[in-house]
């Protein structure tokens, strides 16, 4: 964060510093890994001397003290093995005096860090040559395995060769690695004599030992083969001399003859006789070889070194004075740099951000905005790339300015184009609806009755889109409340305004109202919610909205059992709905979380997402404390409907909602069930609620709770709103059973129709011993003679429709105890 603050012209010298550094670094870089490397290739000639040569002559005692061993384990006799303790003494002085000159500050400092791990592991095997020697002695080991045990420490002797030849000249170490092939080529030689030497005049070979053997002469010829390939001229002549004398091809015809013995019972060919002489003789011409071609490479080694330390030398001259020049003319030019850029800085930075952000500000109020007086040219001076730069920063204010312009105008004309076509549809939706509760009180038969409050339902629900439409355009939605409604009729408004509100279960106890301005908005954001889980969730499981208050206000929570989000998507909707962004035409997936979030931003409403126990979402409302109020108890509940648009509207789904009695609080589940579809917010009606004192007084006759059973609503008795009285009010609860206390009417004409019909009284032809306990209800709407209803009037939905729910509810409990009643006969 500290570089962000630093100024154009330290950015810029750090710019041009770069390059100049980089310039140092490759200089200190090629000198630093060029000279160890030559210096590396001076140590040569004191590792040599120090660590290869001993380890030579300490290898050279222990492959004649080898042959030795082998043939005192096949002929023992007072010479041999004297001769053989004579030659451990050779071994072990050779041995001390590559340890005193490997370990010494000298070889150490001689050495690389690559070479001390093969010297250490060399050391280490020659350590444990006694307990060989003794088991030797004992003749606990085999011809072969003590063969095998001094191998092991000339091959710890080779793996130090290769270490030493790891030298950064590819010529160089190519050619080492030949000669240092050939050195492992006259070892096999060694291991053949010490094998065949053994036997001559005695045993035979065994099959382990004529394998050994055939492997050391593959081995040979191929290492001497593959050598004399990578070998240069110079190096090689000698070599191929050696290999075509007479004295090596008559060792390998004898090789050939006893590879050829294939069985152990063939005795060896008769030239091996003369095996041990001819073994002497190829190994010393041999050993002086290697000797003089090891020097000859190691004067080469020199000759390179001197030739790398002199090319660092000049680069390391050259590369000092391109390093100083290259400060100086960086010095020069980022200072005129850097001035030009501050004053590009400054213009761009007023561009950025005092300029822009005054336009979009502007914009988003609904200001007009003059494009050219808000674009002024910039001029700049200094170099053409960077007064180019200002005419294309000037180029781009204006662009961008235009642009917002225009967008800003676009927004506005969709919006605009969004509200006329939301008023339009409101216009019609409320003279259908209107239409649509004409024809509800007609009298028509009961399944006619169902469809037509389906489709008052199905057209609520589209008067509910059309005012997302009008939210997505930034007005207010036309209806609204004066007075604070209950939560619990709120979510009840809600749930009914959605398709599968069947699906639903309410557990909201009674208690708190909402503010009456803001009923409409958070009924259709719950109804939104709701819809959403009824939506992504499997057409068998239920949705559930429990409500309750908290610290902060009032929570509701909507939760489904579908199939759930992702984390991201919980964290995407989520940080959209805390802060809702300009709607986007382009993003129309989740318009309904879009309106949401709109909803909730304008009463300051939290709305969040989680994963819900069951796998599937869980909708978190919280209203905030501002919002909640205390229901008052006796209230006159008046809604005020839109000033323009005003439309008789029905509540099917919410009036089969029927009061429990006050006694029964306790149960504070809503189920709603298969009611009819989903209602829109109630009518303006004013009917009497009864108070504290047992005495009616005017408020809204709103349910404590209550349980949709059938598609069909119960039977309202004793009420009936006025028919003019339907508008865009409270939610509905018409469906109170408001009925006398004691089943019946208050006079003699209340069991009557306005028609003269007889009107049923619930268990009014029950004995009193079955009768059970009615709740208190709101008294009966009087008329003007004291008659319950106006005769005069035509009975409304309502009425009509409660009729037809007791009804059904008559038959299905007459069904119920018909089938109870043959069950148990057939058990009888």
């Amino acid at each position: 964060m500290a570089s962000r603050s630093r100024s154009i012209r330290f950015k810029i010298f750090t710019l041009l510093v770069m390059p100049v550094a980089s310039l140092i670094l490759l200089w200190g870089f090629t000198a630093g890994f060029t000279v160890p490397d030559g210096l590396r290739l001076k140590r040569i000639q004191g590792a040599v001397d120090l660590v290869a040569s001993p380890a030579e002559d300490v290898v050279v005692e222990l492959q004649a003290e080898r042959r030795l061993s082998v043939a005192h384990m096949s002929r023992y006799t007072p010479e041999g093995y004297a001769e053989l303790r004579a030659q451990r003494a050779k071994t072990d002085k050779m041995h001390q005096t590559f340890r005193r000159l490997a370990l010494s500050p000298e070889g150490v400092a001689a050495t690389s860090e690559d070479m001390r791990q093969p010297v250490a592991d060399m050391l280490d095997r020659l350590d444990r040559l006694p307990e060989m020697r003794n088991r030797i002695d004992a003749h606990r080991v085999t011809r072969l395995e003590a063969i095998r045990a001094y191998n092991a420490v000339v091959d710890a002797q080779f793996r130090l060769y290769d270490k030493l030849i790891l030298v950064p000249d590819v010529e160089i170490h190519q050619q080492a690695t030949a000669i240092t092939a050939m050195g492992e080529a006259r070892e096999m030689i060694t291991r053949e004599s010490a094998l065949i030497s053994a036997i001559i005049g005695g045993d035979n070979l065994t099959p382990g030992e004529r394998k050994a053997f055939s492997e050391w002469v593959t081995a040979r010829r191929f290492l001497q083969g593959k050598a004399l390939r990578q070998l240069d001229e110079d190096l090689r002549g000698p070599y191929v001399d050696f290999a075509e004398s007479p004295l090596f091809g008559q060792f390998e015809n004898v090789e050939d003859a006893i590879i050829g013995s294939s069985r152990a019972t063939v005795p060896l060919p008769a030239d091996a006789a003369d095996w041990q002489k001819m073994a002497e003789r190829l190994k010393r011409t041999a050993d002086k070889l290697q000797a003089t071609q090891a020097y000859r490479l190691v004067d080469r080694i020199e000759g390179v070194a001197v030739g790398i330390l002199v090319r660092v030398g000049l680069l390391a001259g050259l590369g000092l004075v391109a390093v100083v020049v290259s400060v100086l003319l960086s010095l020069r030019f980022g200072r005129r740099l850097a001035r030009e850029l501050v004053n590009l800085r400054r213009a761009a930075l007023v561009l950025a951000a005092d300029r822009l952000p005054t336009v979009i500000d502007r914009l988003s109020r609904g200001d007009d905005v003059d494009v050219d007086a808000e674009a002024p040219e910039l001029h700049l001076r200094g170099t053409s790339e960077i007064s180019d730069v200002g005419a294309a920063f000037t180029t781009v204010q204006r662009t961008a300015i235009t642009a917002a312009v225009g967008q800003a105008a676009l927004r506005r004309g969709v919006a605009q184009v969004f509200l006329n076509l939301a008023r339009r549809n409101q216009s019609l939706l409320h003279r259908q609806l209107a239409l649509l509760d004409t024809m509800e009180r007609r009298d028509v038969d009961a399944q006619t009755l169902e469809d037509l409050f389906r489709l008052d339902h199905l057209t609520t629900r589209m008067r509910r889109h059309a005012e997302g439409l009008i939210i997505l355009s930034g007005a207010l939605p036309g209806r609204g409340w004066r007075n604070p409604v209950p939560i619990l009729d709120v979510v009840r408004g809600a749930v009914a305004e959605v398709e599968d509100y069947q699906r639903v279960t309410v557990h909201v106890p009674p208690g708190p109202a909402l503010l009456g301005a803001a009923v409409a908005d958070v009924i259709h954001l719950i109804a939104e919610l709701v819809e959403n889980a009824t939506i992504f969730s499997p057409p068998h499981t239920e949705v559930r909205v429990r409500g309750e208050i908290v610290g902060s206000g009032y929570a509701i929570e909507v939760e489904d059992r579908g199939l759930g989000l992702s984390a991201e998507e919980f964290d995407a909707i989520n940080e959209k709905l805390a802060t809702p962004p300009e709607f986007d035409l382009a993003d129309s997936d989740r318009l309904g979380l879009f309106v949401v979030g709109r909803l909730a931003h304008r009463h300051d409403i939290r709305v969040v997402l989680r994963p819900s126990p069951y796998g599937g979402t869980t909708a978190i409302v919280l209203l905030p404390a501002a919002l909640v109020v205390e229901a008052p108890r006796e209230r006159e509940l008046v809604a005020v409907g839109p000033q323009t648009s005003a439309a008789p509207e029905s509540r099917p789904a919410l009036e089969a909602v029927r009061t429990r009695p006050a006694e029964d609080v306790a149960e504070l589940v809503t189920p709603l069930r298969a009611a009819p579809e989903a209602p829109e917010p109630p009518r303006p009606a004013v009917l009497p609620v009864r108070g504290t004192d047992g005495e009616s007084a005017p408020g809204p006759v709103l349910p404590m709770e209550g349980v949709v059973r059938d598609a069909l609503p119960r039977r309202v008795a004793g009420t009936r709103p006025a028919p003019d009285a339907r508008g865009s009010g409270a939610p509905d609860a018409r469906a109170t059973d408001a009925r006398a206390t004691d089943g019946r009417a208050s006079d003699g004409r209340a069991a009557d129709t306005h028609k003269g019909l007889p009107r049923r009284v619930r268990q009014a032809s029950l004995a009193p011993q079955l009768r059970q306990a009615r709740p208190r209800t709101a008294a009966p709407v009087n008329g003007a003679d004291g008659d319950p209803e106006d005769t005069g009037t035509a009975r409304s939905p309502e009425e009509t429709r409660a009729i037809f729910a007791s009804f059904q509810d008559g038959v299905r409990r007459g069904r119920r105890d018909a089938q109870e009643l043959d069950g148990k006969k057939g058990d009888e």
